[in-house]
């Protein structure tokens, strides 16, 4: 087997192996950034909704105060707002989404659907669990969610929520008797739920990874090129035009050229050791002769 065959395919047993071993460490640093990158936004969308509740709470209820005995307006309720404000993100990114999901709603949108049911029961198994991360399949892809538990923990939403009687009643004109009541105090009603895609950070990701593949891979192509190059014309050419002369003299053909090299490397250093055994094998030739 010729030394360039042997070289080459030892570099690219190389090429092989360390191109998926990079390969694999790039995708997963990729995927890894894409996951935080969409996690950090459903976190943000997470913050924002409460926030707004927050405002609601201590801002706009009180002002609302005296307009709600003639009427219960629901903009006074921090769910309420809360999923207004963050769902006003749906008319440019529809994929994204907020929802405030009851198990005991008294607005009939906020009921948990199935899979929030599962999430809500999460959290009231395990009181100590803040925050609940995932993933699911929906119709535009997959979506990664980020869960929070909803429990009263100011006694002044039982007013409202603890028995019929002790509701107001322009709420209970507006919603009816049926939902939204006994609740009690630390109790898992529901779980704030934000949804956001992961669609197009993953295509970034996997794009970014399509360059940096294409990049190593042109590098890889480009050191091999030049080390054979290197390769046949430091050792390989050198070596064959010395096995050559070899040849010639060892069949007796004693005014064969000499070979120059002018190199002081190793094959130099072979060019001359064989000058002097060339030297010597003329000067026994003669002795011989004589």
């Amino acid at each position: 087997m010729k030394l360039l065959l042997k070289f080459n395919l030892v570099f690219l047993l190389v090429f092989v192996v360390g191109l998926g071993a990079a390969g694999y460490i790039a995708r997963t640093m990729l995927q890894k950034g894409a996951h935080e990158e969409v996690l950090g936004h459903a976190r943000l969308m997470m913050e924002s909704a409460v926030a707004v509740s927050a405002y609601t709470a201590t801002q706009i209820k009180p002002l609302l105060e005296n307009q709600m005995k003639y009427g219960f307006l629901p903009q006074s309720v921090p769910a309420y707002s809360s999923f207004e404000v963050v769902n006003a993100l749906r008319a440019k990114h529809p994929d994204y989404s907020y929802k405030p999901a009851m198990l005991n709603p008294t607005n009939p949108r906020d009921r948990a659907q199935d899979w929030e049911e599962d999430i809500i029961s999460q959290f009231a198994k395990n009181t100590a669990l803040t925050e609940y991360v995932g993933q699911r399949s929906t119709a535009s892809g997959q979506a990664m969610y980020i869960a929070r538990p909803i429990r009263i923990t100011n006694p002044l939403c039982l007013q409202c929520h603890s028995t019929v009687d002790a509701a107001p009643p322009t709420m209970i004109e507006k919603y009816g008797p049926a939902n939204g009541f006994g609740w009690k105090m630390n109790d898992t009603l529901g779980a704030q739920i934000v949804s956001v895609p992961m669609a197009v950070p993953l295509k970034r990701a996997d794009d970014a990874f399509g360059v940096v593949m294409g990049s190593l891979a042109g590098v890889f192509v480009l050191i091999g090129g030049v080390l054979n190059l290197m390769l046949w014309k430091l050792v390989i050419q050198p070596v064959t035009k010395l096995s050559g002369l070899a040849d010639r003299v060892s069949l007796g053909e004693l005014d064969a050229p000499e070979f120059a090299v002018g190199s002081k490397d190793e094959i130099g250093t072979l060019a001359e050791s064989f000058a002097r055994m060339r030297k010597s094998l003329v000067h026994a030739m003669k002795l011989l002769d004589d």
